[in-house]
């Protein structure tokens, strides 16, 4: 019986505004989550899960009353922690702090976690959901590390350089045969390439 995963990366989302968790959607991300609506439309999900962080629930939040559900949201699924206090880590500093962390996954900012501690929660939630929802078709909101990280679990071939060429939104649908993953589709190049 197979599953499916449709990773959806958040939007765009403006580094200005409230803290890590707070910060919601440019008018772009906005623009975007209407598209990934259109996108989902015809895939018949049945459940929406999504990280805590608000940027990633508005990214899928509209689909998800399009289709009558609710976002279940589940901590786990979270953003790696970069810095203590929910502080948001600028662009400049950002990608060199990826670099650092996929090169050497026990290496952590002060307050932050490592790449090991954030793929282990958040590959253990995966794993739930296949099993939860098997033969299912599952939405999550998520960002573009953690989705990395969970899709390199299960096949190494998302690491790094895949992460570095994502974009803000993405979409990729994952194909499951119990925690086999079969194939994986993205989704979103599908629908730049039709507007």
């Amino acid at each position: 019986m197979k599953t499916f995963i449709y990773m959806v990366r958040h939007g765009e989302s403006p580094k200005t505004e409230g803290k890590e968790r707070t910060r919601g959607l440019t008018d772009k991300g906005r623009s975007d989550a209407h598209i990934i609506t259109e996108l989902l439309k015809d895939e018949g999900i049945d459940t929406f899960v999504s990280s805590p962080y608000r940027r990633a629930i508005l990214t899928i939040e509209e689909s998800a009353e399009s289709f009558g559900k609710e976002v279940l949201v589940i901590e786990d699924l979270k953003e790696i922690v970069f810095l203590s206090d929910d502080k948001i880590l600028s662009d400049k500093e950002l990608y060199p702090t990826v670099k650092k962390m996929f090169s050497d996954p026990d290496f952590s900012l002060p307050g932050g976690e490592t790449v090991n501690i954030c793929k282990k929660r958040s590959v253990a939630i995966l794993k739930d959901l296949l099993k939860k929802y098997k033969g299912q078709k599952v939405v999550i909101g998520t960002h573009g590390a953690v989705m990395t990280l969970m899709m390199g679990y299960f096949d190494n071939q998302f690491d790094l350089d895949f992460l570095l060429q994502t974009s803000k939104p993405d979409i990729y649908r994952l194909e499951f045969d119990g925690e086999v993953l079969i194939t994986t589709k993205r989704l979103w190049k599908s629908c730049e390439v039709s507007q």
